[in-house]
Parts: structure tokens; C-alpha cells; sequence
């Protein structure tokens, strides 16, 4: 039996994939990672070489140079001019792609071997010069080792800059410092020194906070302004809440607030403890005091805790929205629930706005019987009436008032209390040692020494914890003081309000109690009580009757666009982060 052999014909007429000339169209691939003038000299020496390389070759054509500059060689999707080569690969533009070596065509073996398999599946050679393989020829097994070779390479590296980085975060050194608005760096020396125009700008973002104002309200406040961030951008929620939340504003430095998933993907993430993080305290000079820093943080984790918080009592969620200007303000005087905002009529040409117990209207009339919904209007009224009576008497009762509040904070200053358990603990210990010398010298008895020691390391215990309880009511007090300060401040300045005014409302009052009961013992659920920040308490007895506007049907005080910007259910006057507008939520 004779068997013909017909001889293999690679090149088949009509084929797309292989109807190819006899000259080859070869491109080549180059890529630098850094923009450093070194490499930069070595990027384009590659380019002059592989451009003269393949006009030399009579057998082929120049199909380009496709070349990344500063570009990593871990993420193809990042390599613009890679992406190119690939997609005029695969429109049957070249037949053969050549590369420096393997690090240089990619650093991460998966996509190595993927974009090689892609070409050799359209019989595109891919040649590596230093290795010498052909893709086409050579099997991929020392491709694979080579390739994850380079890969390792690349993880090493990465291991060994992230030591470094450690190191000199161990040593104080400031690492990845990017800007920050309100100080100067020097790359020098490494420091941080205050740039008083930005300074001006955190001061007023802070204040406005810890008064009140919420995120989105001081991003349009700045925005109005004409101010803008250190990236010249708008101001937004976010970029105002960044600013919030710095420790650099206090002084101090916090290193190692996010961390690198791997050396492949570049992936950074929160640390949300995965890695050591590094604080220095008084590492640079401060823009704003310790206690506003601290203030804002209370504020801050009070209105996202919050916003997620289940009750221990009920289970349900306690929502923080400061959408509105009575918003989480107001409490029930019956039941001590939250107050809620809602719409009645919200189909109709006669909405009202009230606002009621969320015990009440949630879980039933029957839970807080004697509450009762009261307009919008009323509490705003209401609250102008209790700032008028402040201020009617000009400077006398403002002064009095004053008086009254810094008089009872000098008496029961807790710095003197705090003096008084220093004078005690060294006392105490004096004591104790006076106590030891009698023992040794045969004075005072075993028993009885052991006896009296005993009482006086209790004493010094108790006066220990109480020490330390001092000290954070010092900065309690600190911070009533910054207060009363500001509260003179805003009653100066808005002697009279014509109209409910939300910033002079936040920066007054601490809490709003909805309901309660008269001076005889009767219900009364119209009665407010002003709770205000210097801890003036002021309680106003059946508002709706007093206050409410029957012959009318205006809803609230934000009738008109000229009362908008005033007015405390302005959606535009919006307040806090992600702040939500939902009927029945406080």
C-alpha cells in the first residue's frame, strides 16, 4: 500500500488570519515605569533601536512602535499605547510583535500569558529578545516560569519598598504626604508650616460645625464664597468632611490610614487595622485648639453613630438627619422619644407641616397617649418669642444672663476640683510615708500599720479615679466656656430676628423638649421647652394656642423665596453627611 503525501501549504488563499505577503508586518512594544531622566533617556534610546531594527529587515515591514512611558507594567488597562497593539493585533494589522523581554510585555504572569495566547490563536508571533522565544515556536512552560519570575520580581520589590515606608514611619518621618489645605510643606526639611489664607478657611469650616452647620450647608456657604479647595475644585460633602475629620488640624499625624492589597491589582484600602498605623502627637503646628478638634468628632460620630445605632430598648433605628433645623433636636417631654417631621394633607391644598412623637405615631397612640402633633410654625414662633424675651431688655438681661452662667461655672470650676485632688493625693501619700517610718522605727504596731496603710492605699485609689474624671471634665468645661463666648457673640450680633433664622437657632440651642406639664401638675402637650447651650432653660406653656396662625394656611415660614434661606424646613439648607428628606423621620 503506497501512501501520498500532499505537502502543507501555510499560506491558504481567502484565509484572513494567514493571507499574509511575504514580508511580515512587525511591531514592536517598549515600556519605562518611571519618568525619571534616566529612564526617560532609555525609553527613547528603545524606540530608535527598534525602529532602525525592523527597517533593516528586507523581509519586513514597519508596522510602528507602540511605547508607554511612566506607565506600570502590573495593570495592562493602564497602558494605553499596549491596548492599541492588542486591538490592531486583532484587526490583522501586524503579524509580529516584539519585546525587550518578558518584565517589559507585562510583570503580572496571568495577563503574560492571556494577551500571548490571544495573539497565537490569530498566528501572531510574539518574540521576547533577551529570553529568545518565539511564541509561536516555543511552548509556554518556559514562558510560564519566566513570566512568574518577573511577577515575583515585582512582589519583592513591592515587599521591600513597604519595609522601607515602615521604617520611617517607625522613625517619625512623614510618608505620603499629598497636600493638605492650610499648610505648606517643605520637601527639604519634611515639615508642615501654616498657610494662613488656607488657615482661615478651616477655621471657618470648624466653627461652622461645631455650631451646628452641617457638611453639604458649609460646602454651599464656601462655594458662595468664592472659595474653593486645594485642588481648586467646588467644595463638596465629602471634601468639607475630609477636613473635619484631619488630625493634622490639631497638631498631630496619623501615618498608615490606608494600605496596599497586593503588588499586582495596586488596590489601596481603609486600614481598618490589617497593618500598623503611627501617630504622633504636636508633630506640626495647629490650626485649631484640641477641644474644637474634639468637639467636631463628638458631633460627628453623634450624627453617623447614630444614623445606624439600634435602640437597646426598642430595636429600632435611630436616624440622625439634619435636613432641618429642628431635626434630632426635638424630644418628647412624656415618653423621651425622638420627635419626628411630617406632612399632613401632603395630597391636598392644605399640607401642614407638624411635628409629633415618633413613639406615637410608629408604634401607636396608646404608647404616648397624651403627646400631640404641633406645627412648624408654632416651635419657630415659639423660639423667636424666647429670643426676643432675652433680648428685650438691651444689654441688662444679656449681662445677667452671662453673669449667671459664668458665675455658676467659676464656683463649681472643676480646675479648682482638680487642684483640691492633687493637694489630697500628695497629701495621702505624705501620710503613707510618715506612716512607714513609724513602723520601722517600732512606734506603731504590725497590725496596726498594716491596718492604716491599707485604708490610705484606698483612699489614694478612689482619689486616683477621681483625678482622672477631673481631668475630662476639664475639657468639658473648656469647651462650655468656648460657648458661653460664642453665645454672646451671636446675641450681639443678631439682636433682633423679624423671622426664624436656622444658624442663629443651631448656634443657640442644645435640645428642644416637645410637651409636658404646667406649673399645677396639668398636661400640657403645646408646652416647649428651650434647652439652651449654656444650659438656660427656658419652657413655654401652650404655643399652639399662643402662636399658630388659623386663618391662614401657610404651612411653615418658608412661604415665600425670600424666607427660604431661613426658613428651618428649607431642603436647600440641608445639614450633615448624607442627609435624607423621609416623611416621619426625625
Amino acid at each position: 500500500m503506497e501512501v501520498e503525501i500532499i505537502k502543507a501549504n501555510p499560506v491558504i488563499p481567502g484565509d484572513a488570519c494567514v493571507d499574509r505577503s511575504s514580508r511580515k508586518r512587525v511591531a514592536a512594544y517598549c515600556r519605562v515605569s518611571t519618568d525619571d531622566e534616566d529612564q526617560i533617556k532609555s525609553y527613547n534610546s528603545m524606540v530608535r533601536y527598534y525602529t532602525d531594527l525592523i527597517k533593516s529587515k528586507k523581509e519586513w515591514d514597519m508596522a510602528g512602535v507602540y511605547a508607554d512611558k511612566a506607565i506600570t507594567g502590573t495593570k495592562v488597562d493602564k497602558r494605553e499605547n499596549f491596548q492599541r497593539l492588542i486591538d490592531d493585533c486583532l484587526d490583522g494589522k501586524i503579524d509580529m510583535v516584539i519585546a525587550k523581554s518578558i518584565p517589559r510585555f507585562a510583570r503580572n504572569t496571568l495577563d503574560t500569558l492571556k494577551y500571548v495566547r490571544m495573539l497565537k490563536e490569530r498566528n501572531i508571533d510574539v518574540y521576547f529578545e533577551v529570553e529568545k522565544i518565539h511564541s509561536l515556536k516555543d511552548g509556554e512552560f518556559l514562558l510560564t516560569i519566566l513570566s512568574s519570575v518577573a511577577q515575583q520580581e515585582v512582589e519583592n520589590t513591592s515587599a521591600y519598598v513597604r519595609k522601607g515606608l515602615k521604617m520611617k514611619m517607625e522613625r517619625g518621618e512623614m510618608v505620603g504626604f499629598q497636600g493638605c489645605l492650610g499648610y505648606d510643606y517643605d520637601p527639604v526639611t519634611k515639615t508642615l508650616s501654616i498657610n494662613e489664607e488656607g488657615a482661615e478657611d478651616v477655621k471657618y469650616i470648624f466653627d461652622r460645625y461645631i455650631a451646628g452647620a452641617g457638611g453639604c450647608m458649609i460646602a454651599r456657604e464656601l462655594n458662595e464664597m468664592g472659595k474653593r479647595t486645594i485642588k481648586g475644585n467646588k467644595w463638596t460633602v465629602s471634601s468639607v468632611m475630609g477636613i473635619v475629620k484631619n488630625e493634622k488640624y490639631k497638631g498631630d499625624l496619623l501615618m498608615g490610614k490606608t494600605y496596599t492589597v497586593d503588588a499586582i491589582s495596586k488596590r489601596r484600602l481603609q486600614n481598618m487595622g490589617q497593618e500598623d498605623k503611627y501617630y504622633i502627637k504636636n508633630h506640626h503646628p495647629a490650626i485649631v485648639s484640641e477641644d474644637i478638634f474634639d468637639k467636631a468628632q463628638e458631633i460627628r460620630n453623634k450624627r453617623n453613630g447614630n444614623r445606624c445605632k439600634p435602640s437597646v430598648e426598642s430595636g429600632s433605628r435611630i436616624k440622625y438627619s439634619r435636613q432641618y433645623a429642628f431635626s434630632s433636636l426635638i424630644e418628647c417631654g412624656y415618653c423621651g422619644k425622638i420627635v419626628s417631621r411630617r406632612s399632613w394633607h401632603s395630597n391636598t391644598n392644605h399640607t401642614k407641616t407638624i411635628w409629633q412623637c415618633s413613639n406615637s405615631t410608629k408604634n401607636g397612640k396608646q404608647n404616648c397617649p397624651e403627646s400631640k402633633g404641633v406645627p412648624e410654625e408654632v416651635l419657630e414662633k415659639a423660639f423667636l418669642e424666647s429670643y426676643r424675651m432675652l433680648c428685650d431688655n438691651n444689654n441688662d438681661v444679656i449681662d445677667e444672663f452671662i453673669k449667671r452662667v459664668d458665675k455658676a461655672l467659676s464656683e463649681d470650676s472643676v480646675e479648682s476640683k482638680l487642684v483640691k485632688a492633687k493637694n489630697t493625693d500628695t497629701n495621702l501619700r505624705s501620710k503613707r510615708s510618715i506612716l512607714l517610718e513609724k513602723y520601722l522605727d517600732g512606734s506603731v504596731a504590725q497590725d496596726i500599720y498594716e491596718t492604716k496603710d491599707l485604708e490610705l492605699v484606698r483612699k489614694l485609689a478612689a482619689n486616683d479615679a477621681a483625678i482622672e474624671s477631673l481631668k475630662n471634665s476639664v475639657n468639658i468645661e473648656k469647651v462650655h466656656r468656648i460657648r458661653l463666648k460664642e453665645f454672646r457673640k451671636v446675641l450681639e450680633e443678631n439682636r433682633y430676628l423679624e423671622k426664624f433664622d436656622r444658624s442663629v437657632f443651631e448656634s443657640l440651642i442644645e435640645k428642644v423638649i416637645l410637651g409636658g406639664y404646667d406649673e399645677d401638675g396639668n398636661s400640657d402637650p403645646y408646652k416647649v421647652t428651650f434647652i439652651y447651650r449654656t444650659g438656660y432653660k427656658d419652657d413655654l406653656y401652650g404655643c399652639k394656642t399662643r402662636y399658630s396662625n388659623a386663618s391662614t394656611n401657610k404651612k411653615c415660614s418658608n412661604s415665600s423665596d425670600e424666607v427660604k434661606a431661613v426658613c428651618s424646613n428649607c431642603s436647600d439648607d440641608t445639614c450633615g453627611d448624607g442627609s435624607f428628606d423621609v416623611k416621619g423621620e426625625p
